[in-house]
Formats: structure tokens, C-alpha cells, sequence
């Protein structure tokens, strides 16, 4: 299957939480600095964590289910798919991948062509204020892509049409040093029979370093879908079951390892190391196994 120009950026993850004040607290917890609480359109919340690379989680909440409802019966990708993760999956978990465009109507046509959208586009604005203030609007163009015998994970590229400037400087400091997402890990019973999709929704080649394996290579980050045996042998901890392709890890690159390691013991986070690694078990507000390792 051809692939886009140019491969896609990793843009932001989406995690699906039952409350926002859990995930603060957790989050804050594993040493990272949290923004305050923005408020969509149609009925859901976030509160995001911004790194120095300009990449992001975005922790999600349903905060007006009657709006999230009404969303849902007008075709809102966004807001069905999520409540979809929440109804198979309960409400802790990483349910999407977000890549950063510059046209979101190019990219709904070729998940078209390709036979990989899921469904219309979506554009929606939210107020925006900033730390002295200053109120603008920030709307954004989304473009969705799934395959359809996966349920539970979605992807979509973001096209900021409106982005107001404001310094993220202070939020892009984290206790524990992250800098940025290295690579998004999933599980899948059949990492191989996913290739044309990921092919398909990132624009780049996919490999197959191992068996049971397969990889992404983004300009600013890795995708890559293991089988169960791979997932648990590399992370130390149980894959996900019940699904085709679950997202389940997000590995971070921090400054200094053992300075992660030291806001860890002293917080009382519990952790393994393994290998280059640590590796954190998802928890209430941190859907995901967080794993830290040491940029070069």
C-alpha cells in the first residue's frame, strides 16, 4: 500500500480516565506537571501533560454526558469512539494516536481511498485564556482512521486552524526530566496482519525487526504492535486480552534516568527497572504502563 509524502508526526495520546482530579493527582505523582482543565464543545474534558518536543497526553473525561449523547447521535468520531473504549474497556486506558497536519480534508480523503477512515470529519473551537489572561479561541480540523475489527483503538491527525501563542515553558517542566514520547507500544494477536493499516495511517514503512513484532519509525517517535508473549517480555508485566490491538505502553525519554528514579523512591512509586528502563503499572488516572528511559 503507498504510503503519504512524508511519514506523520506524533502530535498527542489520548487517555481515557474516570476523573481528572485521580489522574492529577497520580500524574503529579509519577513527577510530571499537569495544565489546567480544558473543556470541549461536546461533553468532554482534558487535562493535558505538554513536553519540551511540543507532543502531549491528553487525559480525557466524560464532564456532560447529556452533550457527550448528543455528540455521539451527531457522528462525532471523537466523542462515539471514546464512549465505545469506555463500554468494553472501562474508563482507565489509551485508546487513540494523534498525528499533527497541516490539512485535515487531505487526510480524511486518503483514509478514504485507503479504506481506513472512520468516519466524517470534525471541526470544533474551544475558549482559550491564558496565564496573564489574555482570552483568544483555539479550533482545531480532525481527520479519524481505524481498522474496523478494532473497537478499542482509534487514530486521528489534528489540524490546528486556529492556535493561540502562549508560553508552554513552565508546564514543559517535569519533575521527573521527561522531554518527550519515544515510542507507543501496543499488543495485537496479529502484529503482521495490521501492516497495510499502519502503513496506510502514518505515511511511513513499517519493519518487522522481530517475530511477533512489527514498527513505525515517525520523524519524532515509534509505534510499535508486539504479540502477547513480546509485550510481556518486554515491559515485565501482563498484555492486555480481549481485544484484536490494544495501545498499552507509552515509553518516555527523560534527561537523566536515575533522576527519574529518585523522585520514583522518594514519592513511593512503585516500579520496576528492567533493563535501560523503568517501567511503571498503569494505575487509576494513568491508564497505561509508563516506561522511562534515558535519551542519548
Amino acid at each position: 500500500m503507498s504510503t503519504t509524502a512524508s511519514p506523520r508526526e506524533l502530535d498527542h495520546l489520548v487517555l481515557p480516565t474516570a476523573a481528572l482530579d485521580t489522574a492529577r493527582i497520580r500524574l503529579e505523582a509519577l513527577g510530571f506537571t499537569v495544565a489546567p482543565i480544558g473543556v470541549h464543545p461536546f461533553g468532554t474534558e482534558n487535562a493535558c501533560i505538554y513536553l519540551a518536543d511540543g507532543t502531549f497526553l491528553e487525559p480525557l473525561v466524560v464532564g456532560d454526558p447529556a452533550k457527550a449523547a448528543e455528540a455521539v447521535a451527531a457522528n462525532n468520531v471523537f466523542v462515539a469512539r471514546d464512549q465505545a473504549f469506555r463500554e468494553r474497556n472501562g474508563a482507565e486506558g489509551l485508546s487513540a494516536v494523534v498525528f499533527a497536519t497541516r490539512n485535515a480534508d487531505a487526510d480524511h480523503d486518503a483514509f478514504v481511498r485507503a479504506g481506513v477512515s472512520a468516519g466524517p470529519r470534525l471541526d470544533f473551537s474551544r475558549p482559550f485564556v491564558d496565564a496573564s489572561g489574555k482570552e483568544d479561541t483555539a479550533s482545531f480540523r480532525l481527520a479519524f482512521a481505524a481498522e474496523t475489527a478494532v473497537p478499542d483503538t482509534f487514530f486521528f491527525t489534528c489540524e490546528r486552524a486556529n492556535a493561540p501563542k502562549v508560553d508552554r515553558s513552565a508546564l514543559q517542566a517535569h519533575t521527573n526530566g521527561a522531554r518527550r514520547i519515544t515510542a507507543v507500544v501496543g499488543c495485537a494477536e496479529d502484529p503482521a496482519g495490521h501492516r497495510q493499516f499502519f502503513e496506510a495511517v502514518t505515511g511511513a514503512p513499517v519493519t518487522s525487526p522481530a517475530a511477533g513484532r512489527i514498527e513505525v519509525c515517525l520523524p519524532n517517535a515509534a509505534i510499535a504492535i508486539a504479540d502477547a508473549a513480546g509485550f510481556s517480555i518486554e515491559f515485565g508485566l501482563d498484555a492486555p486480552s480481549g481485544s484484536p490491538l490494544r495501545l498499552a505502553a507509552i515509553v518516555f525519554g527523560v534527561a537523566s534516568l536515575s533522576q527519574a528514579k529518585a523522585h520514583f523512591d522518594a514519592g513511593g512509586v512503585g516500579y520496576q527497572q528492567r533493563g535501560s528502563r523503568l517501567v511503571v503499572p498503569p494505575a487509576a488516572g494513568q491508564g497505561a504502563i509508563f516506561a522511562f528511559e534515558e535519551l542519548s
